[in-house]
């Protein structure tokens, strides 16, 4: 954990915009397009194999049947992979609480505690302190990945990446004149996409209105009427294996043990919530668990849903209790170290997220096979809308990169130093051709990597099994 802040007065924006400058002679911004480690490099596949060794077993074929159907969906599950590799290049020391896993489709819309529709980063499992330019180039990669598996040519590719990164890079100016709090309060919401939105094409409004109309139905009622049945003992989570399985299928006949487990979850996780969340949450009672498949990355993990109902059956709350592992970031990163990667995960998100959860918190549970593991707690779903980069045209495409180049700047902004990351990427596109250079150069890498685990799959070094 950080050391406590002694309130003295901090460096002048000119002492860190020079800091910032200085940078450059660490990592200059034209030396960031470039990539090759093919000399040296730990074999990708087995960085895959290290990460399931510690997930479900029987989950395991499923991540791999996941990350074998395309190149942008390995790069999905391939954060840790790309995380040995930055790790292996000269950086800036520019440090910002990273997302970790900055990829395309960890952006989306999102609601805020106040019900308005926010446009934001959504998945905090890697989430440690580095050097900003690794969530950048991570982000800048999955927009060249995405545009390929689109068909676009590469003048397309590099449009999009080249105006995701001018987006961070302008909005991260504009934040270097800012004052503390007005980054702090800073938000995507509506207002600003629509604002963003005046001067793109008539079907890129219409779309992205269709996108926000649509996130507003994926409620946690939603969800409740997708994932429940009605049964004799009343509302229970419906089995959907290998991709829901309630606990009654995994423990035919929970002991006293089981259940006390249950009842030291939720109260360890309670404790982690504030006086008044806490007090919301004590309306509601647990009735149902179910071991849940989650994302690509992530298959493997040990993810359940909690349905909890308050006065009757038609008072639910859906929690998704996750586990948190080691980031992906942490052999790379000098990085204070949590006592629960739980509490890691919920750090991070508190920090760089505009408009966190209510509901979000930590715990520590012993599973069912005896071992402890750390969980971080959410909402399962609340006004989420899910982009879609398959379905996008290279105008769309280019709109929604800039989008998350410009959330992500917001991130940095608030956990980092906006002068000096802005003084650093300086008034010119120098930075963005880089990156742009950057991105093809692993988009290659990628998929060099997809076909080694492609043919790990043919030859029997991993089992991999089909979405279905």
């Amino acid at each position: 954990m950080a050391a406590p802040h002694t309130m003295t007065a901090p460096p002048s924006p000119s002492e860190r915009a020079a800091y910032g400058r200085k940078a450059r002679s660490r990592a200059s911004r034209s030396g960031h397009a470039a990539f090759e480690r093919d000399t040296g490099r730990v074999d990708p596949v087995a960085v895959v194999e290290r990460q399931s060794a510690t997930r479900l077993p029987e989950l395991v074929p499923l991540r791999y049947g996941r990350m074998l159907e395309s190149p942008f969906r390995f790069y999905r599950g391939a954060a840790a992979i790309m995380a040995a590799d930055l790790g292996s290049l000269p950086n800036t020391g520019l440090t910002v609480q990273l997302c970790g896993d900055g990829h395309l489709l960890n952006f989306r819309l999102l609601a805020s505690p106040e019900r308005r529709l926010v446009f934001d980063i959504n998945d905090f499992d890697e989430t440690l302190p580095g050097p900003f330019e690794w969530d950048v180039k991570r982000l800048a990669a999955s927009v060249a990945i995405a545009g390929r598996a689109n068909g676009y040519s590469a003048k397309e590719q590099n449009s999009a990446v080249t105006a995701c990164v001018k987006a961070y890079r302008e909005r991260m100016r504009l934040f270097a004149g800012m004052r503390a709090l007005d980054i702090w309060y800073a938000q995507d919401d509506a207002d600003r996409m629509r604002g963003l939105l005046a001067s793109s094409s008539k079907e890129a409004r219409r779309r992205t209105a269709a996108a926000a109309a649509k996130a507003r139905t994926r409620t946690h009622l939603q969800a409740f009427a997708q994932l429940t049945r009605v049964t004799p003992e009343g509302r229970r989570i419906a089995a959907d294996p290998p991709l829901v399985t309630p606990l009654r299928d995994l423990v035919t006949d929970p002991s006293e043990d089981d259940r006390r487990q249950l009842r030291t979850l939720l109260q360890t996780y309670e404790d982690t919530l504030s006086s008044e969340r806490r007090h919301l949450l004590r309306q509601y009672h647990l009735v149902d668990m179910a071991r849940k498949v989650v994302g690509v990355g992530s298959v493997g993990t040990r993810c359940w849903i909690l349905l909890l109902l308050g006065r009757d059956d038609d008072d639910p709350l859906l929690l998704q209790a996750k586990e948190a592992q080691q980031s992906v970031l942490a052999a790379h990163t000098d990085a204070d170290r949590f006592d629960n990667e739980g509490r890691r995960v919920v750090a991070g998100q508190r920090l760089i997220q505009t408009t966190s959860d209510i509901f979000l918190g930590w715990t520590h549970v012993v599973g069912l096979d005896g071992r402890g593991r750390d969980f971080y707690v959410r909402q399962l779903r609340d006004w989420k809308g899910i982009a879609r980069p398959d379905t996008m045209d290279p105008d769309l495409l280019r709109l929604f990169a800039q989008l998350c180049g410009a959330s992500l700047a917001r991130a940095h902004a608030r956990s980092g130093d906006p002068v000096a990351i802005a003084a650093y990427l300086g008034r010119s596109d120098r930075f963005d051709r880089a990156l742009a250079a950057f991105a093809q150069t692993y988009a290659d890498r990628n998929e060099r990597d997809f076909e080694a685990l492609g043919v790990a799959a043919r030859s029997g070094r991993i089992h991999a099994e089909s979405p279905g």
